[in-house]
Formats: structure tokens, sequence, C-alpha cells
């Protein structure tokens, strides 16, 4: 167990007042149709599709055009000069930044994650430097009533990671990206539904931030970052306070 502080608190709020909902569309469809044609149409055999639509249909994408994203993956007929590249850098106070992109124009996308960074006060790294910082998971919080024991008893048979402790007393369930479906459908079998959800790249450990002024600046990089086209994930190791999420949230 291990309480943390975690870059998706801030992310989960600012998502609620997100208008951008054909950009965010966009993305979903590229990794729907992406994570088919690499791995087949069939969520249950391709744990990375699964997660894909399981966050299509949380952002509210209808179910018609999540499969026609799926089936264009799987037929191979569209989105084969895509490919996927990953970005390491600094934000400011050298805050470890994770860039996951698809792009048909290399050149292009990492001038303008360069630009990015260089814009807010950090700077583009080399491929490892601060990849090792992070690993690829799946995460699940689960509701303020839902305890250690229930949580255990819920997930044993699915094999998952951990069941860390977060700040706010609430848990959270890790799993490998493989197990990620299996242990949100017993989840769901015990009638537990979990707050949060998501596959994606996530720290061994934070760097706490306390001051309102570089959080502003960090939330402007990473703003700035999920805006341009070929991104589709950011992630990093900043963590912030709830008086710190606050204040950010309500500038």
């Amino acid at each position: 167990m291990a309480g943390h502080s975690k870059w998706s608190n801030i992310k989960h709020r600012k998502a609620a007042q997100d208008a951008k909902r054909g950009k965010i569309f966009n993305k979903l469809i590229r990794e729907l149709t992406v994570a088919a044609r690499q791995g087949g149409g069939d969520p249950e055999d391709n744990p990375r599709l699964r997660a894909a639509i399981d966050k299509a249909l949380g952002n509210n994408m209808p179910k018609d055009t999540v499969q026609r994203a799926v089936d264009r993956g799987a037929g191979n007929t569209d989105g084969d000069d895509m490919e996927e590249v990953v970005y390491e850098g600094y934000g400011p106070e050298g805050v470890a930044v994770m860039v996951e992109a698809m792009t048909d124009n290399r050149n292009r996308t990492v001038s303008e994650v360069r630009h990015a960074f260089n814009k807010h006060g950090g700077n583009l790294g080399t491929s490892g430097s601060v990849a090792f910082m992070f690993h690829k998971q799946g995460r699940l919080t689960l509701p303020e009533e839902i305890d250690e024991e229930a949580a255990m008893e819920a997930t044993l048979a699915a094999e998952p990671k951990d069941i860390e402790a977060l700040e706010d007393g609430r848990l959270e369930v890790v799993t490998t990206v493989e197990s990620f479906g299996a242990v949100k459908d017993a989840l769901a079998a015990a009638s537990i539904e979990p707050e949060a959800s998501d596959v994606g790249l996530f720290p061994d450990n934070y760097t706490r931030i306390d001051d309102v002024d570089l959080g502003r600046r960090i939330v402007k990089l990473v703003d700035m970052l999920e805006d341009l086209d070929d991104v589709q994930n950011v992630y990093t190791n900043a963590g912030f306070n709830d008086a710190i999420l606050d204040e950010l949230h309500d500038a």
C-alpha cells in the first residue's frame, strides 16, 4: 500500500470542463483504429483495444462510432501510414514528461512537441531520459465506501498487481495492461463501479508540487502538448496536493 498524489486527479477535473469534444473523439478513434490493426478487432483477445473501447465509451462516444473505428482498424483499410512515437522531456523545474503520439510525419510532430516544451520552460529529452521513471499500467479508482477487504475479495481471482491507498483514503487497484479488462469485469461482477479507470504510463514516484505558479506553468505545458493534433496522451510525475488542485481548478 502506498499513498500518493496523482496528476490524473487534475486531469479528471479538467476533463469535466473540456469542451473540445471533437478533438477528443479524433484521438480516441485513432487509438481504436491502431489498437485493432495491431492486435485484432476482438477486445477479449486484445487488451489494448479493450482499454481503448472502455475509454471511448467513458467519454460518451456512440457505440456505432466505436465499432466503425474498430472495423476500420481490423480491416486494415485506413490509417496504415500512422506510426506511434513516444517523446520524453522535462517540464518546469525538471518534472518528467512523457508524450505519446501517432503521426504520419515525424518531423512535423517532433517540431511541434519541441516548441511546446521550449515555450513553457521545459526541454525535449533524449530517448530513455525519463522513461525509466514510468511503467505502463491499468489503474481503477474505487468509491470511498469500498474498503481493502472488499476490494481484495472482488479482484483476487483476476490477479491485480496491487491495491494502493490514495491520499484521500480511496483505494486504487493497479493492474497490468493484460489484466485490466479482467479486473474491471471482476469489479463489475461484485457490483463495484470504479470512479475512474485508465491504462497509461504512471510514474514510480511523484514530484510534489506545492507552488501555485509552478503548477500553472506545468498545466500550461501539458495543455499545449495535449492540444497538438498528433499527441494522444501526456503523462508527468507532477503530484499536486489538494490545495493546489483547488486553486488550479478555480483559476
